[in-house]
């Protein structure tokens, strides 16, 4: 199936990702870049009008904002602006899963072990082993990243996953759920609207936000099987993925050739040498490419697991043959970290002080937490949330951090449970992790009331000001790519099942997912769940607005799925997953090699 899988990447023409399209968990500053001014002019120009918020203040950001001169396009200054509300701890925590996490090094390019559970008796290297069995339910999340720097050197990436019983009884893996794409060509970054409706699937950018929507509507890739079956004392491939580089043509090759001139007799001179050609294809600059892999997994017994990278050997023909389990095998118990490493994370002691610069450290171990459920109400024992005065707000923080928990002091970073020494001591960003959030609406009043809900992208702070800070316009960086569940009763009773796509840029305060008008002394449930994405930078926050004048139609565009009191209705067909183009082991055919003993 590779060599139809490479015709088809092979045809693409996507440059390669840039540093905004793979956002690293690093230190926000809140000043302004100072690149980001105009010069100076004679008559200034006011501040922008606030948005459809209560509680907004707007003041000019770093520098003097004035009018340009003529034909003047430097970029303008943003401006700070300041939603006075109230900001809460969100309620719940994180559940006691299990998650195989492989994330560092992100930048993959050599062979060697990404993450090994293993035991370290009898390997090589035994510190690139953790010693950590998994059972029962447990989840596995791999995001990497390959580029090459030699622009004809395109040879094929592999990532391994590898599942070892070390029981004497058989032990039956289930893939409860499980999906994997490429950057190129399965998931490219494209240019989204920050808001947009999807129904089936088909919106998404980049393949941390296309991974987290199909885990999110409880969907397995067709090339997952639905069950491993891994004899006693033996070895298993739970995918070997290619993550292939890109190859770009010349941009001349883009564009129709023009002929330069007529000869004499007003004819076009013969261009049979070059026209309808194009160059060999080859690649004119580096590429990279990157592979997203989240799967909920559930073991009847231990298992031992490993992420390894692997380049794909070359025929004699010059065509390229991917690893066999055999060559997977080998690496666990030869080989070694993959280097180089990334940046190490700053001591825990340097987060608990607001001055110097820190760094978070990408994550390689098993974190602890899967899924973060709760009821979002008044009181810990609550029944309801009562919906704030007209014209106020309340907000829940998402994803908050060491240096980022928004003044509310809580930490929402999954804690590790073992991890290698230059790696993360917290699972930031909780990529993968499931919010499930219910909110009960409670109009605590004799008089009718609308009502907002709406995921933010504040600036990152620390200290409780009373107050979130955003930026008009927001900042260039992408934060939040991913598609946001909201289900909830409409006014006639009627259940509505809404998926929003989101993309939120650094500072942005966002539009609302759901409008809901409520009558006095009502309460309506509203459910909003998501998977963090892979390539967002926390944290968010999830904020719950009254508007000050009631009774405003719902913004949100009516959403095609069918509800539940309309069963004759037909959904439209999901989106068909590309082919994983992996080696997936089956029950009846997986290859076993009894001579391999990790331990």
């Amino acid at each position: 199936m590779f060599p139809v899988f490479a015709t088809m990447l092979f045809a693409q023409e996507l440059p390669r990702l840039t540093p905004n399209q793979l956002p690293a968990l690093e230190q926000q500053e809140r000043s302004v870049s100072s690149t980001q001014t105009r010069r100076p002019a004679p008559n200034p120009i006011p501040p922008p009008p606030a948005p459809e918020f209560p509680g907004i203040e707007i003041v000019p950001g770093p520098g003097t904002l004035q009018s340009p001169p003529e034909n003047d396009f430097a970029p303008r200054s943003p401006l700070e602006t300041f939603q006075v509300q109230e900001i809460r701890p969100l309620p719940g925590q994180l559940d006691n899963v299990p998650v195989f996490n492989s994330n560092s090094p992100e930048m993959v390019r050599t062979d060697g072990i990404l993450l090994s559970t293993f035991p370290g008796q009898g390997k090589r290297y035994p510190g690139a082993h953790l010693n950590f069995p998994l059972q029962g339910r447990f989840d596995l999340f791999a995001h990497h990243v390959t580029q090459t720097d030699t622009p004809d050197d395109v040879t094929t990436l592999y990532l391994g996953l590898l599942v070892y019983n070390p029981t004497e009884r058989t032990v039956f893996v289930d893939i409860l759920q499980g999906a994997s794409f490429l950057s190129t060509p399965d998931a490219p970054f494209r240019q989204l609207p920050a808001v947009m409706d999807n129904p089936i699937g088909y919106v998404f950018s980049g393949p941390g936000s296309r991974v987290t929507n199909q885990v999110l509507r409880g969907r397995r890739q067709s090339n997952w099987p639905s069950q491993l079956l891994i004899p006693p004392r033996e070895a298993r491939m739970l995918a070997s993925l290619p993550i292939p580089l890109p190859k770009l043509r010349p941009t001349l090759s883009r564009s129709p050739l023009r002929p330069p001139f007529l000869n004499a007799l007003g004819e076009v001179p013969p261009l049979a040498a070059f026209a309808n050609e194009l160059p060999p294809l080859r690649n004119v600059a580096p590429s990279s490419n990157g592979r997203s892999t989240l799967m909920y997994l559930n073991s009847s017994g231990p298992v031992y697991a490993a992420s390894m990278a692997l380049y794909a050997q070359r025929n004699f023909d010059g065509s390229e043959r991917p690893p066999t389990q055999e060559d997977w095998q080998n690496l666990l118990l030869t080989g070694q970290l993959v280097n180089p490493r990334d940046i190490p994370p700053s001591p825990p002691d340097r987060f608990n002080t607001n001055s110097g610069r820190i760094f978070y450290g990408r994550v390689a171990g098993i974190s602890q937490g899967s899924r973060w459920q709760s009821k979002v109400t008044d009181k810990s024992q609550g029944t309801h949330l009562t919906i704030p005065k007209r014209g106020q707000s309340i907000s829940y923080g998402l994803s908050t951090l060491p240096r980022g928990t928004l003044g509310t002091g809580q930490i929402q970073s999954a804690p590790m449970l073992a991890r290698y020494p230059d790696t993360a001591y917290l699972a930031h960003g909780n990529y993968g992790v499931h919010y499930d959030l219910t909110l009960p609406l409670f109009n605590a009043t004799n008089y009718s009331q609308t009502v907002a809900l709406t995921i933010q992208t504040p600036i990152k702070e620390d200290t409780f000001r009373g107050r979130l800070e955003f930026l008009n316009p927001p900042a260039p960086q992408v934060f939040f790519r991913g598609t946001v569940r909201v289900t909830y009763n409409d006014e006639l009773g009627i259940s509505q099942n809404r998926y929003v796509h989101l993309v939120q840029r650094r500072g942005q305060m966002g539009e609302p997912l759901l409008v809901l008008n409520l009558k006095p002394g009502e309460q309506r449930q509203v459910s909003v769940d998501f998977l963090y994405p892979p390539d967002a930078t926390p944290p968010q926050v999830l904020t719950l607005t009254t508007l000050r004048t009631p009774g405003l139609v719902t913004t949100q565009r009516p959403s095609p799925v069918p509800t539940t009191s309309s069963p004759s209705q037909t959904p439209a067909p999901p989106p068909k997953a590309p082919a994983l183009q992996s080696r997936t082991s089956s029950l009846t055919t997986a290859p076993s090699n009894p001579q391999f003993h990790p331990r």
